[in-house]
């Protein structure tokens, strides 16, 4: 009785020095005005250039069905714990992407490296939205300017023209010949020229493009989370109206049947493929924008007993829905393209990540029989919108990386400070050989840099920080058990598959078809970020107050006295309850390090 009684003393006294060590010297987080507000901003947020852009383009190049069966398996296994894991963090702490590792000071610079991979992914997500933005106000011509050829375009056949129209302008000519929508975006609209002869001067009417969308974010920014949750009833809900309504198109047209039965179909051999299943893992991060820290940033507005569980399952199978649906939609329209122009093989009409959207889309759309102004305004009015959602998230992870850095910076500095900035870098994306510099920093920024960050990510929540005290966290939060099937997927499954798919990435690198310097400066560009790692690691042990350099490491790599939730009275009941699990622990006898593994995960 006794010790008991002992034992209480020391939290309660603990307990007040941790809470005057912890109390509060920064304004009060902001948070969002409702729970449906978060839900739809993240809707925004997950359902967009991923899975507009990227997904029927990597779906298209990795053989339709044989793509889609590996991503669903590993958006279960990997993205939907992941995105569970991530809201769930960041609702407890209160924290972005940088200062969540307070859980863990010496892994700070896994959030550092994700700011830069977002910070590459914003800088061409923009321009991309510009170039949409171009496509839009151009569907409102009387005829859509890339349904007809260019005097000035050589080996050029007119996009609106159908079935043997098409035939005989190709054997007429005798040569290859490319649609006027490919060269409409090409020669119009990019002036595109290779690497090798320079970057070019901008298109100044992609350039004005590109300052309206800024504005457009800036607008939205402007007042923290407050404008976002305002703006996301429109961003989230409106683009679904158009979605349904272009299926519903997509499904009328000939030959769309064939191109959507080429996507559903499963190819049981693609399991076997390395290559399929490090595109699926690398399009689910994307998709779910997993492991950038805009996941995080969003959660971490909320009030603290939000059903974040509830809130995760929606999102997660809601994007993997969309991605199903636009796949339809996307591959219905290709099916009927490959049907106008009598080719048997959809994957014939395979163009790179832009050219999907830019070149074969118009392509399809020209060919429409009836209102393909209609469609073009409907498509790129909704890729728009989706696009205004992907890059809200993505600026509001940066912004709030600064914000939890430099608390005393009013909210609208940085949005005005950080779009400056980012607009000026944009415009290199926009000039003649910008695509091909994009593809770079693609994949060396963006696509290398998440997956390496998102291994040290899911390995120090799993194991760092620990699956059992991530599971203690959540069920203090929502009064909710964590089941098996996400300890395992978070301690072994998650990061198991991560490093093995990085690994095979490593391996199966392909350098983008670029003048050997931009490579270099890709591989700099990844350095640079995973090098975040050890250098605030090495921070993080020098500034611990522990004596002696075994103590100092050890301390780097446990929780810092800030750490818990925001609010002082929540966070003294954490604190009593993570000493009662302190004490508890010192209860049972270490045994063999396979007995402290199995507590670990399944305890």
């Amino acid at each position: 009785m006794s010790a008991q009684w002992l034992h209480k003393q020391l939290v309660t006294r603990t307990n007040f020095v941790s809470l005057a060590i912890a109390a509060p010297t920064t304004p009060a987080r902001a948070k969002w005005t409702s729970d449906i507000e978060f839900t739809l901003s993240c809707i925004a947020y997950s359902v967009g250039f991923g899975n507009i852009w990227k997904f029927p383009y990597t779906a298209l190049d990795n053989g339709g069905g044989a793509f889609l069966l590996p991503y669903l398996i590993v958006l279960f296994v990997i993205g939907r714990p992941l995105y569970y894991l991530e809201m769930a963090m960041g609702q407890f702490s209160s924290r972005g992407c940088v200062k969540i590792y307070d859980l863990a000071p010496a892994m700070r610079g896994i959030g550092v490296g994700q700011t830069v991979a977002m910070l590459v992914a914003i800088s061409y997500y923009t321009p991309i939205l510009a170039i949409t933005l171009r496509y839009l106000l151009l569907s409102f011509s009387s005829e859509l300017p890339w349904s007809k050829c260019d005097h000035s375009w050589s080996r050029c056949i007119n996009s609106n023209l159908r079935g043997h129209q098409n035939d005989s302008s190709i054997l007429n000519s005798g040569v290859r010949q490319n649609v006027s929508a490919e060269l409409f975006f090409t020669n119009t609209i990019m002036r595109r020229v290779s690497l090798d002869q320079g970057l070019g001067w901008p298109n100044m009417e992609l350039v004005a493009c590109l300052l309206v969308c800024w504005a457009i974010l800036i607008v939205i920014l402007i007042k923290g989370v407050r404008s976002t949750g305002k703006a996301s009833y429109f961003l989230a809900i409106f683009p679904y109206v158009i979605i349904f309504i272009l299926l519903g198109h997509a499904l009328s047209l000939e030959g769309s049947l064939e191109g959507i039965r080429f996507f559903l179909t499963p190819d049981w051999e693609s399991l076997f493929t390395a290559k399929v299943w490090m595109e699926a893992v690398t399009q689910c991060f994307f998709s779910l924008s997993i492991c950038f820290g805009g996941i995080i940033a969003y959660s971490s507005f909320n009030n603290f007993s939000n059903n974040v569980y509830r809130d995760a399952m929606i999102i997660s199978w809601l994007d993997t829905f969309t991605s199903i649906i636009v796949g339809c939609i996307v591959f219905g329209v290709l099916g009927n393209l490959a049907h106008v122009t009598h080719r048997a093989n959809i994957q014939d009409l395979v163009r790179e990540g832009p050219g999907l959207t830019f070149m074969a889309y118009p392509d399809a759309i020209a060919k429409f029989e009836y209102y393909p102004q209609l469609f073009s305004v409907m498509f790129f009015l909704m890729f728009f919108i989706v696009g205004i959602g992907s890059n809200l998230g993505a600026i509001t992870s940066v912004i709030t990386a600064i914000g939890d850095r430099c608390p005393a910076i009013p909210n609208w500095k940085i949005v005005i400070g950080l779009s400056s900035v980012m607009s000026c870098v944009s415009v290199v994306y926009l000039t003649p050989g910008g695509l091909d510099l994009l593809d770079v920093l693609d994949t060396y920024g963006a696509k290398y840099v998440t997956l390496t960050l998102a291994l040290f990510e899911i390995l120090t929540f799993a194991w760092v920080y620990g699956v059992d005290r991530v599971c203690r966290d959540i069920r203090f939060m929502l009064g909710r058990e964590t089941g098996l099937f996400w300890r395992l997927c978070w301690g072994f499954v998650g990061p198991l598959l991560v490093a093995i798919i990085l690994l095979v990435a490593f391996i199966s690198h392909k350098a983008p078809n670029v003048p050997e310097q931009y490579n270099f400066a890709g591989w700099m560009l990844y350095a640079f970020a995973v090098l975040q790692l050890p250098l605030w690691a090495l921070y993080a042990i020098v500034t611990q107050e522990e004596k002696g350099c075994q103590n100092r490491v050890h301390a780097a790599f446990r929780p810092s006295k800030s750490w818990g939730p925001e609010t002082a009275g929540i966070c003294e009941e954490y604190r009593l309850l993570e000493h009662e699990a302190a004490y508890s622990a010192t209860q049972y006898p270490r045994g063999r390090w396979t007995d402290r593994l199995v507590r670990r995960i399944f305890h």
